[in-house]
């Protein structure tokens, strides 16, 4: 039996210095992080064992290196960062999705936050 599970991180905050002004390199701000990824794991969910599926707290420090050692100017090449990072690291991922959100947007206006998402399959 082929079964795809799909895991996912929500909401994984980190204080970056992504931006394309220059006062973000230096001021830094809140980002945040869903990373949702398919594995086909059926051999490990029935063995009910790590091996064969994806460590999610690995795939946390991965996220977590990523997006604090990459330093980016648009959060859309941040996303593609951290998916092809997830994807490199885990051969078990068959799709990955990537939001990266950005509360402090310099941008006039009331907001929440800006979003980007990518998605990539192998």
């Amino acid at each position: 039996m082929t079964s795809t599970y799909t895991i996912t991180l929500k909401n994984c905050s980190f204080f970056a210095y992504h931006g394309f002004y220059p006062e973000e390199g230096v001021l830094g701000q809140r980002f945040y992080v869903d990373a949702e990824f398919d594995v086909a794991a059926a051999v490990a969910a029935e063995r009910d064992e790590l091996e064969g599926t994806v460590d999610y707290g690995l795939a946390f420090k991965v996220i977590e290196e990523t997006v604090l050692k990459e330093k980016r100017r648009l959060i859309e090449a941040l996303a593609l960062t951290i998916s092809k990072a997830l994807l490199s690291r885990f051969p078990e991922i068959t799709r990955v999705k990537i939001n990266v959100r950005k509360p402090s947007a310099p941008i006039q206006g009331v907001l929440d936050y800006v979003e980007v998402t990518v998605e990539d399959r192998r």
